[in-house]
């Protein structure tokens, strides 16, 4: 029978003169610390392998049994270092498996112990002693040591920084210096990724003849450097420098002709806004003239929504009525787009009767098919709520009929409307309204939209109900001023 006596304390195996010892072999531990035995386990307590100074069997699978005498261990056990292949067939071949950042985390097949991954530090050693080189390179040279070779320096990370020190000193000296090395190159240098950057400093600094000359040279470009990522800055940049009629003509006569093709590039929009913002309206009439003549193709597209927005905000009297003409042209068509109704919503928002109510009357004879599209409904919802009384008016009476209202009862934007109608109709038409829909609710109880409407009507005749018992037999009441409750569920009082 084993005893706890016949067990070894540490590997769990029982001693060589046990009765139950089987001749199979004995597998070597799988979790003794090769650290502790070497003397440093950084773990300490924490570690998961086993900590024991007691030596492991060798490789062989069979182990050499000896007579057990004075508590010794019955393995004859060589004291030497364990060997590499024992280590071999223990998990993750005796090493801890955890990562510390910026060390190696494969295991170590010299048995060495892990070490941060030299490259890490290296290269960032490396890229911080190159940088500091570079920038020194250039640190105490006078400007003059670099004439006829100001050009490469451009379209270098550190000397352009240079470059752009010696303009920010304002030293006429240093950027004539400049400007007759580059000006020839500065369609080249505006799309460049760091060229762009001395491009913006140089049209800040230069004198005003400079910069004519500059806009010169890149009109004839300026729409493709636009359209750059890094040429859009150094544009914009030029745009808000503009010190004098002539560059303002020679910017709009370079810019005339590609107006929509700037509007609806992700670089260019940004320019077509610079100039309405830094320029005066009289000046940007080109931009107003563009927009209107490709309307559709403008309001229908992702950027040129956005900008016909900004068109309209910076706009004069007249540009306005210009651009919301041409909006109500094709009202119908910009409605129904993702994009376009948020142009109309624009304009309605506003809040100028003389350009909204127009623009809404365009949508006499189609409220019905524009109330249950999902884009045009919402602007059905804002044309009822801005409208002016005897439009607002005009919109519902085509909600009236009882199977235009069946189908927008029963439809998910339709039955928006139907509510939003509910809310700011006046209260004769609102009555009209509501004795159309309570034939159809018992066919639309059952639905999401029903239950709402039924709810809106029940709250309403409740409410009606109220009213009704606190006034006198003269239609007022005796008792004091009577809270009512407004279309939108608002308490308003009434003498």
């Amino acid at each position: 029978m084993t005893t706890l006596g016949n067990i070894d304390p540490v590997f769990g195996r029982i001693h060589a003169n046990s009765r139950d010892l089987s001749d199979r072999p004995v597998s070597p531990p799988n979790n003794i610390c090769r650290f502790f035995q070497q003397g440093h386990c950084s773990r300490g307590d924490r570690c998961t392998f086993i900590h024991t100074f007691k030596p492991v069997p060798p490789e062989s699978p069979h182990p050499i049994l000896s007579p057990v005498s004075n508590g010794a261990s019955p393995y004859n056990y060589p004291t030497s270092p364990l060997s590499p292949t024992f280590y071999s067939q223990l998990p993750n071949n005796g090493f801890h498996s955890y990562t510390k950042a910026g060390f190696n985390n494969s295991s170590p097949s010299n048995g060495k112990s892990a070490q941060p991954n030299p490259n890490t530090g290296k290269q960032v050693s490396k890229k911080a002693s190159t940088d500091v080189e570079a920038s020194n390179r250039f640190s105490g040279v006078p400007i003059e040591d670099m004439v006829g070779e100001v050009y490469s320096l451009c379209k270098d990370q550190h000397g352009c920084r240079y470059l752009q020190k010696k303009l920010e000193e304002q030293n006429q000296k240093y950027v004539d210096i400049i400007f007759h090395e580059v000006y020839g190159h500065f369609v080249e240098l505006m799309t460049d990724p760091f060229g762009n950057y001395l491009c913006q400093k140089l049209l800040e600094f230069c004198s005003d003849e400079q910069r004519t000359i500059i806009i010169d040279t890149v009109a004839p470009e300026l729409v493709s450097i636009s359209l750059n990522m890094h040429g859009t800055r150094a544009v914009q940049k030029m745009i808000e420098f503009l010190s004098n009629a002539q560059q303002i003509r020679m910017i709009i006569v370079a810019l005339n002709a590609n107006v929509v093709t700037l509007i609806k590039d992700l670089n260019g929009n940004h320019v077509v806004q610079k100039c309405l913002h830094r320029l005066k309206s009289a000046d940007n009439q080109f931009i107003y003239n563009g927009v209107c003549d490709s309307l559709i193709e403008v309001a229908t597209h992702r950027h040129g929504c956005c900008v016909l927005q900004r068109c309209i905000d910076y706009s004069s009297e007249s540009q306005k009525s210009q651009l919301v003409s041409a909006i109500t042209y094709h009202a119908l068509t910009l409605v129904q787009d993702p994009f376009g109704n948020y142009v109309v919503q624009y304009v309605l928002d506003l809040n100028e009767p003389r350009l909204s109510d127009p623009l809404i009357r365009r949508f006499f004879g189609n409220a019905c098919l524009l109330s249950v599209q999902k884009f045009s409904s919402n602007v059905m919802e804002k044309c009822i709520r801005v409208s002016k009384p005897d439009t607002r008016k005009g919109l519902i009476n085509e909600l009236l009929d009882r199977e235009t209202l069946d189908k927008l009862l029963r439809d998910s934007f339709g039955n928006y409307v139907v509510q939003t109608a509910l809310d700011y109709a006046e209260v004769n038409q609102r009555a009209m309204l509501v004795d159309a829909i309570r034939p159809l609710l018992p066919a639309i109880r059952n639905t999401p939209y029903g239950k709402r409407i039924q709810g809106k009507l029940l709250r309403e005749q409740v409410h009606s109900a109220t009213q009704q018992q606190s006034m006198g037999p003269y239609g007022y009441n005796y008792r004091g001023p009577v809270n009512m409750i407004g279309m939108n569920d608002v308490s308003y009082s009434y003498m």
